[in-house]
């Protein structure tokens, strides 16, 4: 595995920081206040220098426990449902009340493996951390434990950080637990196992590796930090898998902690444009004019009034192909809009749309970030 030149924390835009039950609550299942602390002292100096930063935390079932005078052992899914509702929300005030000392504000979102496979749910999800994001808040995220059941939930918070990760266009994922990477061998039961310090691939021989987690309230173990080592590349985003038990962890990576990057070949835009490169059509397009065609050549988004017809059944988030009016396919993207409110904009001003649908839609009906344009 060769050492990346330039790989740094501090190199990436935007940060996805996954923080494991087993830091937040220690050997005597008690929240860490210090080493929480020390953690948010890290992520204002990153928001200082201008990166963003969204936090996938665990640890709500645990904190929840005490105050409702539950036991670890033997939970029913009820209890846990209950320990995650009391928990959730002494777990954000834990967060608020450390970055309180920054003026940072924190912003609980709560998810379900259905917000990142349903299309309209994963787009109101994005949209919501995009936003919170532009507004200088912290997303705080966590599976919604408390209506998640097995068939539905993530599992774990390694997956879970890293469809954020692709959801929201990261470029760094860190996955903060009480482990320093990946070995050659479990390093508790083998002398001789080496660290990996970077992987450029995951294949069937790096996957033999992984072994099951030792860790007492994890319950991530490293076959799954793979499994989002392999979201997270695909999507264009970068990985690492650090021991976060010292305080400043975060910082700590900008030295010479010892972790395990894996690499993403692409940068999370140009993963993005593929993916919409590769959906399939079915009939669904835009017929646009050339006002429109000259600027989206330019790079500009797609509004409403550049639109003359509307064709196919789709729903807001499906892609559509991109059609000038001479009839020639311009390319592709992902449309803001159903295709019957699309029928009821176009050619409008953007300015009209909430007057036309009753609601302040977004102004751009394919924003050009969600755009693939041929280059012929």
């Amino acid at each position: 595995m060769d050492t990346v030149k330039n790989l740094t924390v501090k190199n990436s835009k935007l940060i996805v920081v996954k923080i494991g039950s087993s830091l937040l609550m220690g050997d005597l299942q008690v929240l860490q206040r210090q080493w929480l602390d020390s953690v948010c002292d890290d992520i204002f100096e990153i928001q200082k220098r201008g990166q963003s930063i969204v936090i996938v935390t665990s640890g709500a079932i645990s904190v929840g426990m005490e105050p409702l005078g539950l036991s670890k052992k033997s939970l029913r899914l009820e209890e846990k449902q209950a320990a995650a509702a009391a928990g959730q929300i002494r777990l954000s005030q834990s967060y608020q009340s450390s970055l309180d000392r920054y003026g940072l504000n924190v912003a609980q979102v709560l998810l379900t493996r259905g917000d990142t496979e349903d299309r309209r749910r994963y787009l109101n999800a994005r949209e919501t951390m995009r936003t919170l994001i532009k507004l200088n808040a912290i997303p705080l995220i966590n599976e919604n434990d408390t209506v998640a059941t097995e068939e539905i939930r993530f599992g774990d918070n390694d997956q879970l950080a890293a469809r954020v990760a692709s959801m929201i266009g990261a470029d760094l994922c860190i996955l903060l637990s009480d482990v320093d990477g990946l070995y050659t061998k479990d390093p508790l039961l083998y002398d001789d196992a080496k660290h990996i310090p970077v992987v450029n691939e995951i294949n069937d021989d790096l996957s033999s590796m992984a072994g099951e987690s030792k860790s007492k309230y994890g319950t991530g173990g490293m076959q799954t930090k793979l499994l989002a080592a392999e979201i997270c590349m695909d999507a264009g985003c970068h990985m690492i898998i650090a021991n976060g038990k010292e305080k400043n962890p975060i910082k700590l990576l900008e030295t010479d902690n010892k972790c395990t990057w894996f690499v993403s070949g692409s940068e999370p835009r140009a993963a993005r444009k593929q993916w919409i490169s590769s959906n399939f059509i079915s009939g669904n397009r835009l017929i646009i004019d050339e006002g429109a065609f000259d600027a989206i050549k330019k790079g500009n988004s797609l509004l409403p009034a550049g639109i003359l017809f509307v064709e196919g059944d789709f729903k807001r988030g499906d892609t559509v192909e991109i059609i000038h009016q001479n009839g020639n396919v311009l390319g592709r993207g992902l449309i803001a809009l159903s295709s019957s409110d699309a029928k009821l904009v176009m050619g409008k001003k953007s300015e009209k749309i909430e007057e036309i649908l009753g609601y302040k839609g977004r102004s751009e009906i394919i924003h050009r970030d969600d755009m693939v344009i041929d280059q012929n």
